[in-house]
């Protein structure tokens, strides 16, 4: 009989901008797995799956609380899910900003602010000219949830925005100065790639060094299927910045999606260690 696997597809109000570069990996590592003789069935974040317990693994790209949820009903029954609803709730900012530095991970100062009751500090606890405001949960879905802001008004004014808009937590965190470098990664499949986003002085520093701290990051938070941001400072010191659960692989995806599909592929056939 042959393997069959669900995939769940990303909500649209949690791909901002990315609505078809989401659907476009799903769809071609789907491809991939029937290449490979496996069935494969698509769902929408949220939608129940029927019979879910007949699918030898669930591989989503879902972010939202509620769709997270539903798979975990699926999980508790056995399902395996990759990736796991709770690797995805890590990844939301008030418990990552918190996780990666316990972890050691090199990661920017950062505070989590309850919008709702102000309890915690308003303003940044540290002398700085610019921070970043960015919402507590989901990564975006609107172009303001992560805000550079230059004083303690432009801070207040952006978390009283929040709470206008029902976003409960927030993060205050610093600004790192320096070249941003974007990644994209398939653990247990040694794929990893990565750019500059907005190099300018394209400092020499240790690719390894980003490679190491990109998985380590996955592991800390249970990822299988990830990619993120960092920062090479002038010193080509690395800092993890952020940590994005199975994004759009927009530039490599044809290659990720069958590193993926291999990935899935060992799971199903217990090749893979599962970390979670």
């Amino acid at each position: 009989m042959k393997p069959k696997l669900a995939g769940v597809r990303r909500k649209m109000e949690f791909s901002p901008n990315h609505v078809g570069n989401d659907l476009r990996i799903l769809s071609l590592t789907a491809a991939a797995l029937q290449s490979r003789g496996v069935e494969v069935d698509l769902f929408n974040e949220g939608e129940e799956i029927p019979d879910g317990e007949k699918y030898g693994l669930i591989f989503s790209m879902a972010q939202g609380p509620d769709g997270n949820r539903l798979l975990q009903q699926y999980k508790a029954r056995g399902v395996s899910v990759i990736n796991s609803p709770e690797s995805v709730l890590n990844c939301y900012r008030a418990v990552m900003v918190t996780r990666l530095p316990e972890h050691g991970i090199p990661f920017p100062r950062s505070v989590v602010i309850d919008t709702v009751s102000n309890d915690g500090p308003l303003a940044f606890p540290l002398q700085a000219t610019k921070s970043w405001v960015k919402r507590g949960d989901v990564h975006a879905v609107h172009k303001e949830d992560v805000t550079l802001v230059y004083s303690e008004g432009e801070q207040r004014a952006t978390l009283e925005e929040f709470r206008e808009r029902g976003i409960s937590s927030a993060i205050l965190q610093e600004h790192l100065d320096g070249d941003t470098v974007k990644f994209y990664a398939v653990r247990g499949g040694d794929f990893f790639s990565w750019y500059y986003l907005n190099g300018v002085v394209h400092t020499p520093f240790s690719e390894k060094k980003l490679t190491d701290l990109a998985f380590a990051s996955a592991e800390i938070l249970g990822l299988d299927v990830f990619g993120g941001d960092a920062i090479i400072a002038s010193d080509g010191s690395v800092s993890i910045i952020d940590i994005n659960d199975w994004p759009s692989f927009a530039p490599v995806r044809e290659k990720a999606s069958q590193c993926i599909a291999d990935l899935l592929i060992r799971k199903i056939n217990g090749h893979a260690t599962d970390n979670r």
